[in-house]
């Protein structure tokens, strides 16, 4: 039996193998210590291998898939290893194969695969001519078929650029690597895996794309021109094929996605704006979290996609508001919820027929949901109206795939019982008159009671004996059971079966040929109960794609009705593309903070081409971060096809949304925060164009004040004068305020607060002009800064202001640039310092004569403020 499992062992060197003896599924040697350590069972040792004792361990055959699912979330892979052979005749072990490996990305159990995420698989495929590197992407979703594919070129920086950002979207839960490669060694979280580098042909993988979807050209589904992804193509499918034993059915379409087609959001920007994950990692509250009104795990998934895939084309979004629309003007919204929350996840009851790993319960309820589909298209149908695109519209087509596919439902409904056994091998699967030969098995074991109880009767009258009881146990099955005080009293035709202490047991040849009968009948009815079902699921596989369908049309319905039930609830408006360059948001809210606070201050932005960055000063707690996000998600949503937690929004094209908000550091990494602001700020600059939204937030605090003043003085006049983009600028550097005297296209706007004694009020409300001060001592103060530090740090601060007014003029360091900014730079170095002296010296006379013992701290403040602005001028 060891060589058995050693050959197997042999042919997944770096898989845990699950050996099936019996009940139990068992490891050994280094498989079973790393098993014991991980799953926190007991490892034991039986037999000597090379005059070491074999360590093993195991878990019991019913129990597999929790232990499955903690495996696969550590990122291991398991090959699972079944009897194929048949115990009573097999001469030494019994025949042994791996029937099914289960890796992280080639999950379609329902048991081991999070409900409303999708954990795709992903293959990557370089070729580098003349130091020009193309990469091929292919990844496919084995739990729903998707397949995709997607190929960019440049050089290697580039490239490794464009492919981070690609896997942050994408989010693979396993990648498949050349042996050679090295681009992937960085991506954290992901369990990579190496295939050999034959594996990425590109031919191979063209004729694999064209076997798989049964197609002649490609041409059809855009991938024309490709090559690397071909190869990348080629090692996904002959790896998803080996793990599941069988061919893939389902996977049928091919989807081919270009770098413009979804408007880009780099990690940061995920991170930031907390789309499915909040900062700290947390699943709530997100946007997501907060729109998943989804009654299907289908809907729930789209809108995660939908999220993290919003499409530039604003044709896609107008048709998503106007289906939302229609929804809301026929209040069809509850019913279809209503109905919704009866269907059952289609998507991936599918993917489990095609892979023939459907149990019978869901078949069940697959036949369940599609009973849902007349009362979901008469929902459907009452939305059509006016001005909703009548029979061209979205509602229309998710119409139209929802049509029931009778020959199907008919087939479900004769098969399957009405509450089917949760396994094939227990039986009652199938629905009463559906098999003749079933009918006929079952109704031997079923009649078994009355038999007994008629025998018993009619023995108890030819014996005589009154308490003579026939009954059946799984150990000796049918007897006849008589007290030893009645014994004399047995006829001759009883066969002694078993002694008791009180009893004996007996047989008869009657009873013995009813006993073979009905067992032999229990069997048979396992065994015709398996046939069938091998054969309904062989009858269910040409409906695969009827049913693909239908669960797209389920999940698009499920997700624009929980975004019209959410717009409804929460009066979210229909946000307005246009083709103009602009985002005017009246009235706008951040659709995750309205939700956690009492009361939410509503702003405006105003976005168009000749007011293209706004300079946002105010506060520490003034909701300066709130309000850029805000404006970023609402216009998220809006090309996501989400009504938008605003007045009204008007927004123009958008091709990315960057964002460069906190202060994180990157230990593991070698990153200081500074660094990592700074490397956030150069991927917005080296990315952003004019139809880009670009988020900035304190750019330049993590180093000196000159420096970061620097710093954040010359990013955002490259934001103004090269990006062009629209753009959200908070600082605190006061400096940058007199940027629009400059730079027209720029404007200043505070969020406001209220002074009061030694406390601070924020109105959290955006208004025209910048901000007069920080309240940084104010908000310490908040914070429970002990009442002495404030003292001296006001003390300080009215020290720190004088010094600071011997800084270069304003009006120099602010002037619009020359042709050559860094000429200019050389020259302002070079400039006579007398005239700065001069004006420095007035200043401090002027300091001078103030009487700080005389003054307030806040007046002396104000008189600080004045005699700076004055320096400026």
């Amino acid at each position: 039996m060891m060589q058995q499992y050693l050959g197997i062992k042999e042919n997944h060197p770096t898989m845990l193998v699950f050996y099936r003896m019996g009940d139990f599924y068992e490891l050994f040697f280094e498989d079973a210590e790393k098993a014991s350590r991980l799953l926190g069972i007991t490892l034991t040792a039986r037999g000597v291998a090379s005059g070491n004792p074999i360590k093993m361990c195991g878990v019991p055959f019913h129990s597999l898939d929790g232990y499955l699912a903690k495996l696969v979330k550590l990122g291991e892979s398991v090959a699972i290893c079944e009897q194929i052979g048949d115990p009573a005749t097999s001469k030494g072990p019994v025949e042994r194969k791996v029937m099914r490996v289960v890796t992280p990305g080639t999950l379609t159990d329902a048991d081991l695969l999070p409900e409303k995420a999708e954990r795709p698989l992903l293959a990557m495929c370089s070729i580098t001519q003349r130091k020009t590197v193309t990469t091929g992407l292919a990844w496919l979703s084995l739990a729903s078929g998707a397949l995709k594919l997607m190929e960019f070129s440049g050089d290697s920086s580039t490239v490794a650029a464009r492919l981070q950002q690609e896997l942050e979207r994408i989010v693979p839960a396993e990648i498949l690597s050349g042996d050679n490669g090295n681009l992937f060694d960085d991506y954290a979280g992901t369990h990579i895996n190496r295939v050999p580098d034959w594996h990425f042909d590109v031919v191979g993988g063209h004729k694999a794309l064209l076997d798989q979807l049964g197609v002649a050209t490609l041409t059809g589904f855009g991938a024309d021109g490709l090559g690397a992804a071909f190869g990348a193509a080629g090692a996904l499918l002959r790896y998803a094929q080996s793990t599941q034993g069988r061919g893939l059915q389902h996977v049928r379409s091919l989807t081919t996605e270009t770098e413009s087609e979804f408007i880009g959001l780099d990690a940061a920007t995920r991170r930031n704006l907390e789309l499915t994950e909040t900062i700290r990692g947390q699943e709530s509250p997100t946007l997501f979290s907060l729109l998943d009104h989804c009654r299907t795990a289908m809907g729930s998934r789209m809108l995660r996609h939908w999220l993290h895939h919003a499409r530039r084309d604003q044709n896609v979004a107008r048709a998503r508001h106007e289906a939302i629309a229609a929804l809301a003007q026929s209040e069809a919204a509850g019913p279809l919820a209503a109905t919704l929350a009866q269907v059952p996840d289609i998507e991936r009851i599918t993917t489990r027929i095609a892979l023939l790993s459907a149990r019978p319960r869901d078949l069940a309820a697959l036949r369940d949901g599609l009973l849902q589909l007349p009362a979901l298209r008469g929902d459907v149908v009452r939305c059509y109206g006016p001005g909703q695109g009548g029979e061209t519209g979205l509602l229309a087509a998710i119409h139209t795939a929802l049509a029931t596919p009778a020959a199907c439902l008919d087939l479900l409904v004769r098969a399957v019982a009405q509450e089917p056994a949760a396994m094939v091998r227990d039986g009652g699967v199938f629905a009463t008159g559906f098999d003749a030969e079933l009918d006929e098995l079952r109704a031997l074991s079923e009649n078994a009671g009355q038999f007994l109880l008629d025998l018993e009767t009619r023995e108890r009258a030819r014996t005589g004996i009154a308490n003579l009881r026939v009954e059946y146990n799984k150990v000796h099955g049918f007897y006849i059971e008589v007290t030893h005080g009645q014994t004399d009293k047995v006829p001759d035709d009883y066969r002694r079966r078993q002694t008791l202490k009180n009893a004996e047991r007996y047989i008869t040849p009657e009873l013995k040929v009813f006993e073979d009968k009905a067992l032999s009948a229990q069997d048979k009815a396992l065994v015709r109960e398996k046939l069938l079902y091998d054969l309904l699921l062989a009858e269910l596989a040409p409906h695969i794609g009827t049913l693909q369908t239908i669960s797209q049309g389920l999940a698009q319905l499920d997700t624009l009705n929980a975004l019209t039930e959410h717009a409804q609830q929460h009066n979210w408006a229909a946000p307005q593309l246009v083709d103009e360059p602009c985002i005017n948001i009246v009235e706008g809210r951040h659709p995750v903070v309205e939700k956690q606070i009492e009361r939410f201050i509503a702003n405006d932005c105003r976005l168009v081409n000749e007011r293209r960055l706004l300079l946002i000063t105010g506060p520490n707690m003034g909701g300066k971060s709130t309000f850029m996000r805000q404006v970023a998600l609402i216009t998220l949503l809006a090309y996501v096809g989400s009504y938008v937690p605003a007045a009204s929004a008007t927004i123009g094209p958008i091709d990315r949304i960057f964002t460069r908000i906190g202060a994180t550091d990157d230990l593991a990494g070698g990153r200081s925060t500074f660094m990592v602001e700074m490397t956030e700020s150069a991927a917005i600059l080296n990315g952003a164009t004019e139809h880009s939204l670009v988020l900035m937030d304190e750019v330049g605090r993590g180093t000196s004040t000159f420096d970061g003043l620097a710093l954040a003085w010359a990013i955002a006049r490259h934001l103004i004068d090269s990006s062009r983009s629209f753009t959200l600028f908070a600082t605190h550097y006061f400096e940058l305020t007199q940027l629009p005297d400059s730079h027209p296209s720029a404007a200043n706007v505070h969020l406001s607060a209220v002074e009061h004694k030694d406390s601070i009020v924020f109105l959290h409300a955006v208004q025209a002009g910048p901000a007069s001060q920080s309240y940084g001592l104010q908000v310490a103060q908040l914070a429970g800064v002990p009442q002495p530090v404030i003292k001296a740090a006001r003390k300080h601060l009215a020290r720190l202001e004088a010094q600071a007014l011997d800084a270069t003029p304003q009006r120099d360091l602010f002037a619009a640039p020359a042709a050559d900014p860094y000429a200019q730079a050389e020259e302002e170095e070079a400039a006579p310092l007398a005239a700065l002296n001069a004006a420095q010296q007035a200043l401090l006379d002027a300091i001078a004569d103030l009487d700080p013992d005389a003054l307030t701290p806040r007046d002396a403040l104000e008189q600080l403020y004045q005699l700076k602005r004055l320096a400026a001028a």
